[in-house]
């Protein structure tokens, strides 16, 4: 496992699936989300699993951040903004709607979603320090 940290950025869907797979089973609190519509920015903190790191027999999380900028307005689908209880990142998608703007939407396990609608697809995750050990790694996903 690496200890530099991840820094991805993503410009168009293909890029965007990386991000998503290095989050997949990310833990967020809702209210580490926020939505800046004056610099019409998506931002989160997540901790996420280390799945690169997996790959050898670790079991880790970091703490990572991801943005979205260019976002003209965000949509909720039961998902409860002011709980304090973590919600599992599924995965991300981007939709192309009239090229480049599009739809960018966050699944959450139990069918939580937020979706963005942007002007165009312009994303970065990085993370924010160092792994730490965890428990059992997420359960396989069919």
């Amino acid at each position: 496992m690496s200890p530099d940290p991840l820094k991805l950025l993503a410009f168009d869907g293909e890029d965007l699936e990386v991000i998503s797979t290095h989050l997949q089973d990310a833990a967020v609190k809702p209210v580490d989300m926020a939505f800046l519509p004056r610099e019409k920015r998506f931002a989160l903190v997540a901790d996420r699993f280390d799945w690169c790191g997996a790959q050898s027999g670790e079991r880790t999380r970091r703490r990572s951040g991801l943005h979205f900028e260019r976002v003209l307005g965000v949509k909720r689908s039961h998902f409860d903004q002011n709980d304090d209880k973590p919600a599992v990142l599924l995965s991300i998608s981007f939709m192309v709607g009239d090229d480049p703007a599009g739809q960018v939407t966050l699944f959450f396990e139990g069918g939580g979603a937020i979706r963005l609608d942007v002007e165009c697809l312009e994303a970065a995750m990085s993370d924010l320090g160092p792994a730490w050990p965890c428990g059992s790694p997420p359960p396989p996903r069919t």
